[in-house]
């Protein structure tokens, strides 16, 4: 029987949440950054002049371009280029901030306006998407300290006296924005852990129905061949008729041990057999006809066994839902390099688009656990009041 059960979540949904999440915020950031570019632009002409020449262009590309950046690899594959350009915004941002006392030459600013960098906000914003949140927020501190004073340093007639109130300001301001996004990463997070416990529970629970399955034909052949056996040699019958019973039973005990207990290759009969007794375990009324259109002779266990749970929760799923007068067919087709297996019911169908989420029994015990099957394959074809027929497939890699 099956020992266990694949607990590996499928690349395309392990992390999606928090990718999402993190992409959203990228653009987000970018937008944020091209706007202050615009609103700045005067601030950054007026200062330039204060500057030593080289400052200006190296600081408005550090600052502004890594953090347009962000909005372009955001629509790459590899979210691991979003946070890395991420963390490049946030330490180049203080960089700038760094070299900002070498280059100062003044005269002061007018009181009424402020340096340029006072951004810490959207560089913390990056800060959150590259690092932990405990790192994002002590970020932004020392962000706001580093541009509070430098507007202290640069301003025309600054009051000391306000520089902690104006850092505590714009931290809090900037902390609205930066907690949001700490949040929403957390809780992608979070529907990422949820998710993979709930695929996880899915794949434990279609593996648990296999073993079922293998236990139910395990009683079966106890029943049709040992206690035939017994039965036959109790009422003395021709010694070879029982001889003949007996070896019989030997060997299908002794390939049923090793098609089911390990992880041989199943002969074809018995491969048939599992799926039949899977279909017939979930709905003993099923229909189940076999068409043979090759000369395959053995299909590997993992494969009969995904097949077979598969198979199992589209025919569960269709007594359940398809309605009461439904009827249902599974068609085995056995060709030279696989099988292809469809169930099939007449009954009420449904849209795919309106399925939860959180109802996994398609997601994945049928299309995710054939799709991560070396050779598998799955499809569901249905719609409203058209009946319901799914896919599955097996062929040789």
């Amino acid at each position: 029987m099956n020992r266990g059960s694949d607990r590996r979540l499928d690349p395309a949904v392990a992390g999606q949440n928090t990718e999402r999440i993190s992409r959203m915020f990228a653009r987000f950031i970018s937008v944020g950054y091209l706007a202050y570019l615009v609103v700045l632009s005067p601030s950054i002409t007026l200062m330039a002049s204060r500057m030593d020449p080289w400052w200006t262009p190296t600081a408005v590309i550090m600052v502004f371009g890594s953090g347009l950046l962000l909005a372009v690899l955001s629509f790459r594959a590899d979210i691991r280029l979003v946070r890395r350009a991420a963390a490049a915004a946030a330490l180049l941002y203080f960089a700038a901030m760094a070299c900002w006392p070498a280059a100062w030459n003044g005269p002061d600013l007018p009181a009424h306006e402020v340096v340029w960098l006072a951004i810490p906000g959207l560089a913390a914003l990056a800060a959150a998407i590259a690092w932990p949140a405990s790192v994002a927020f002590a970020y932004l501190m020392i962000a706001c300290v580093g541009v509070q004073a430098m507007n202290t340093a640069a301003r025309e007639e600054a009051q000391v006296a306000m520089f902690i109130p104006d850092t505590m300001f714009a931290f809090i301001y900037s902390t609205l924005f930066v907690g949001g996004a700490v949040m929403a990463l957390r809780t992608g997070r979070l529907l990422d852990a949820t998710t993979e416990e709930a695929h996880t529970a899915a794949a434990d629970a279609a593996a648990e129905r296999a073993r079922a399955v293998e236990r139910e034909r395990f009683d079966a052949l106890i029943h049709d061949n040992v206690m035939s056996t017994l039965l036959a040699a109790s009422r003395e019958q021709p010694r070879e008729l029982v001889s003949s019973l007996a070896a019989s039973t030997i060997a299908q005990l002794d390939d049923f041990r090793r098609g089911g207990g390990s992880n041989e290759p199943f002969p074809l009969q018995r491969a048939l057999a599992h799926l039949r007794a899977s279909a017939a375990d979930a709905d003993d009324r099923t229909d189940f006809i076999v068409y043979r259109k090759g000369d395959l002779e053995s299909v590997p266990a993992e494969s009969v066994r995904a097949l077979g749970s598969a198979l199992a929760e589209a025919v569960r799923n269709s007594r359940l839902h398809a309605g009461a007068d439904a009827t249902r067919t599974v068609t085995v087709t056995v060709t030279d390099t696989g099988i292809k297996v469809q169930a099939r019911d007449d009954g009420a169908g449904f849209d795919p688009a309106t399925v939860a989420p959180h109802r996994l029994g398609i997601a994945v015990s049928i299309l995710g656990r054939m799709n991560r099957l070396p050779g598998g394959s799955a499809g569901i074809d249905t719609r409203r009041g058209a009946g319901t027929t799914v896919h599955l497939g097996w062929r040789q890699p």
